[in-house]
């Protein structure tokens, strides 16, 4: 005699064991079972294992695009993508430049580059600031009145950007906020700046803080100061069209490497062009550092979730072995079988990529409004872990995940072959 539990499996059953809407059936009456049992717990952690395996790899990817972006446009907007200037290999890549003149043919080439977005003059200098006996040392990069000022004003933290005149040179001057600290300086205070001179010389000028920055990068913030690229031919002595070099923002930033050794090769050869990657190439090895994180973070949790769902079908599989002897016995083939376990399986994969694609993207939106992980930006460049989700990687991530348990699930699926009717109806 059947087992009565058995009983409404075997009505579905009937004659026709073929069908695919009879294995949906059971597969959906065990998956969704109200009583309480061994393999309703099984299915509840298989579902909870993987929401978290995918809500962990599309955070990982949020953190990890959110670090790299944030990051990027820091140096970026500070500097630019490439800088051009005179080949000089002895000179630090950080330090002043040899003066140059601006010159027509660089400049079209420069202008001719197809991801050119925006072309601007600098130059820098070595200084000391100076302000109630204390002394700090700077560098001071000298822009003129067509610098777009645009990228820089997310980092300003109090006070305004500098107001250019037509005649003499400004005498404003942006400040990091670490300067602001050690010195004590506020909006508006003034303060006095020499600029040291390779012979020794210096001379000095009395400027007004007119506002401050913080990128949250101390290689910027402990070093760097903002003015008049005027007041820099003033006191070097140097003619009017004097710089030290071109900084070039392209459409296309992922491509600087590439455009910096084109543009190397059309400039004349007393001219280089440097992509930023060159020139503070410790911050972007540690961005790069992070894609190996994000790429063991991925691999982890998709064994833990091929390894919890294949265990869970196992586990499902073996409890229901008098059931499965059954359905042998009415006539149920080993194809039938399989796909009331696959379909069960694929109930909790759906069920467990929802809830962690719902959780993964929930936290993320909630990281963005609030910021409520926060990290300290001495280590990390930031004050907060940035996030930036980007949506077909997510959907990768859920598709990838479904693909990858469903392959993974046809190994223990093929144990049905194995299960003998009679030592299954026997089994306790």
């Amino acid at each position: 005699m059947l087992l009565p539990r058995y009983t409404d499996a075997l009505a579905l059953v009937g004659y026709n064991t073929r069908a695919l809407n009879t294995a949906f059936s059971l597969a959906k009456r065990i998956a969704f079972n109200r009583q309480r049992s061994f393999s309703r717990f099984i299915i509840r952690l298989s579902v909870t294992a993987t929401a978290v395996s995918v809500m962990a790899m599309i955070l990982t990817l949020s953190f990890v695009n959110g670090f790299q972006r944030t990051i990027s446009q820091k140096v970026f907007s500070f500097w630019g993508h490439i800088h051009v200037q005179h080949t000089e290999a002895e000179k630090s890549l950080v330090a002043e430049e040899t003066p140059i003149s601006r010159n027509d043919t660089v400049e079209r080439i420069l202008a001719s580059q197809p991801l050119a977005g925006r072309v601007q003059v600098f130059a820098t200098k070595s200084a000391v600031v100076a302000r109630k006996g204390e002394l700090e040392g700077i560098l001071f990069k000298g822009v003129d009145e067509h610098y777009d000022s645009s990228l820089l004003s997310r980092f300003m933290t109090a006070g305004h950007w500098l107001r250019f005149s037509d005649t003499l040179y400004s005498h404003d001057i942006v400040i990091s906020a670490s300067l602001s600290k050690k010195l004590n300086l506020q909006v508006n205070d003034t303060l006095l700046i020499y600029f040291i001179s390779a012979g020794g010389n210096s001379a000095y000028r009395k400027l007004k803080v007119a506002g401050v920055y913080k990128t949250g990068i101390e290689e910027y913030d402990n070093l760097f100061a903002l003015g008049d690229i005027r007041l820099l031919r003033r006191v070097n002595n140097w003619a009017g069209d004097r710089i030290g070099g071109y900084e070039i923002f392209l459409t296309d930033y992922s491509r600087m490497d590439a455009v910096a050794a084109q543009l190397t090769e059309e400039l004349p050869p007393e001219w280089s062009a440097r992509s930023i990657h060159s020139i503070y190439p410790n911050i972007f090895d540690w961005l790069n550092i992070q894609d190996k994180n994000r790429t063991v973070v991925l691999i982890i949790m998709s064994v833990v979730a091929i390894i919890n769902l294949i265990t869970c079908l196992l586990i499902l599989v073996l409890e229901r072995t008098r059931m499965i002897g059954v359905l042998k016995a009415v006539g149920a083939t080993d194809g039938l079988i399989r796909k009331i376990f696959l379909y069960q399986a694929l109930f909790i994969t759906a069920a467990g990529i929802g809830i962690g694609l719902i959780a993964g993207v929930g936290i993320g939106a909630l990281q963005q409004a609030t910021g409520f992980i926060r990290l300290d930006e001495s280590s990390y460049y930031v004050s907060a872990a940035p996030v930036y989700m980007i949506w077909w990687q997510i959907a990768l991530v859920c598709i990838g995940t479904a693909v990858v348990c469903f392959l993974a699930l046809l190994v223990p699926s093929l144990i049905v072959n194995r299960i003998r009717v009679v030592k299954a109806i026997e089994f306790r």
